[in-house]
C-alpha cells in the first residue's frame, strides 16, 4: 500500500504548518510582489529617509528640527530634493527583499525543524509562555530567524545603504558642485579609490543594526496572533496593523544603531577621493563621537521623521506585497 502523504506543509510566511493544498506556487510571485512592495515602501518612506539621514549627520543648528529640514529641502532643492538617493535602495529592494523573504523562509523552517520541535530543547527555551504547540514556530523563535535573515541581507544592503546614505547628505542645488552626479559614479568612485573595502564601509554596523530584527518579527508574530484571537480583523487587515506597529518596536530598539551607522557610512572617504579627512576608523569610534558631541540625545537624533515613517512605509509596502501575492496567478 501507497505510503499516504503528509497533508500538511510549512507555511514560508509564518514558519507555522500548514494544509498542504494552500502550498505556495509558483515561486516567481514572491520575486514580482517583492518589487511592488519595494516601490511602495520607496515612494512613501523615502522622503522621511532623508530628512532622518540628514538630521542625523548635519552640523549642530544646521537645522532647527524636522520640519525646518524638509522646508529648507524643499526650498533650496525642490521636491526632488527629498528623494535624493532613491535609486540605489528601489534597485536595491528587489533584491534585498527576495534575500530577505528567501532566507527567512528557510531560518524559519530550520529552526522549527530542528530546534523547536524538539520538546526538550523547546521547554529549555526562554520566553515560550503558552506556545507549546510543536508544529509551530514560537514568537522568539521568530526573532532568531530574523536575526538570521538581517545578518544574511546584510551583505546586500550595506553598499546600497552606502550610497544612498552619501548621495542623501549632497546639499547643493547645482548638480555640478556634487561630488557624486549619480549612484554609479558614486559606485565608481568609491571602488577606483577605496576598492570593494570602501563600498562595504559600515558592513558591521548594519548586521549590528539588522539584528534587531529580532524584536521585528517576533513582535510582528505576537501581534498576529493577538489580533487573530481577540479580533475579527480580515487577515489583510491584520497584515496592515501588525506591520505598521511591528516596524515601530523596531525601530525603537534600533534606532540608536541607526545613528552610528550613518555616521561612519557618510564619514570623508578620504584619500584620493579628496572628500575629506576620514574621522572614523570604526564602528565604536562613531558611537563614542555621537554621545561626546550631543550627548545622549544624538543616539536620537532624526527620529521623529523615522518613527512617523515607520508605520505607513511598512504597512503599505505589505499591503502592496500581499495584493499583489493575491493577483497574480
Amino acid at each position: 500500500m501507497a505510503e499516504k502523504q503528509s497533508t500538511h506543509a510549512i507555511n514560508p510566511r509564518t514558519g507555522n504548518t500548514m494544509p498542504a493544498e494552500t502550498k505556495p506556487t509558483g515561486n516567481y510571485r514572491g520575486f514580482v510582489a517583492g518589487v511592488f512592495s519595494g516601490i511602495a515602501k520607496l515612494s512613501v518612506g523615502h522622503p522621511f529617509d532623508t530628512v532622518k539621514v540628514r538630521l542625523q549627520t548635519s552640523k549642530e543648528g544646521h537645522f532647527k528640527g524636522p520640519l525646518d529640514c524638509v522646508l529648507q529641502t524643499i526650498r533650496k532643492e525642490g521636491i526632488s530634493g527629498l528623494y535624493k538617493g532613491a535609486t540605489p535602495p528601489l534597485v536595491g529592494w528587489m533584491v534585498m527583499d527576495s534575500v530577505m523573504l528567501g532566507s527567512l523562509t528557510l531560518y524559519r523552517r530550520l529552526l522549527l525543524d530542528h530546534v523547536f520541535s524538539n520538546p526538550r530543547i523547546r521547554a529549555a527555551m526562554p520566553f515560550m509562555g503558552n506556545q507549546t504547540d510543536l508544529r509551530t514556530l514560537p514568537s522568539f523563535g521568530h526573532g532568531i530567524a530574523g536575526i538570521m535573515a538581517g545578518t544574511t541581507v546584510s551583505f546586500i544592503a550595506t553598499p546600497v545603504e552606502h550610497i544612498k546614505a552619501r548621495l542623501q547628505i549632497q546639499y547643493a542645488a547645482d548638480k555640478s558642485s556634487r561630488l557624486y552626479s549619480g549612484p554609479i559614479d558614486c559606485l565608481v568612485k568609491l571602488l577606483r579609490t577605496h576598492g570593494i573595502a570602501g563600498v562595504y564601509r559600515g558592513l558591521f554596523a548594519t548586521v549590528l543594526f539588522r539584528s534587531f530584527f529580532f524584536f521585528w518579527w517576533s513582535s510582528y508574530d505576537i501581534l498576529t496572533r493577538v489580533m487573530k484571537e481577540r479580533t475579527n480583523l480580515s487577515n489583510p487587515a491584520i497584515n496592515f496593523w501588525a506591520g505598521g506597529l511591528s516596524a515601530q518596536v523596531f525601530w525603537v530598539t534600533s534606532y540608536p544603531s541607526d545613528v552610528v551607522k550613518s555616521r561612519l557610512m557618510t564619514d570623508p572617504m578620504g584619500g584620493a577621493l579628496g572628500d575629506g579627512e576620514r574621522k572614523f576608523r570604526r564602528w565604536k569610534d562613531a558611537a563614542v563621537a555621537v554621545g561626546r558631541e550631543r550627548g545622549w540625545r544624538g543616539y536620537w537624533r532624526g527620529f521623529l521623521p523615522c518613527f512617523l515613517r515607520a508605520f505607513p512605509a511598512n504597512a503599505m509596502a505589505l499591503v502592496a506585497f500581499e495584493g499583489v501575492m493575491r493577483w497574480l496567478p
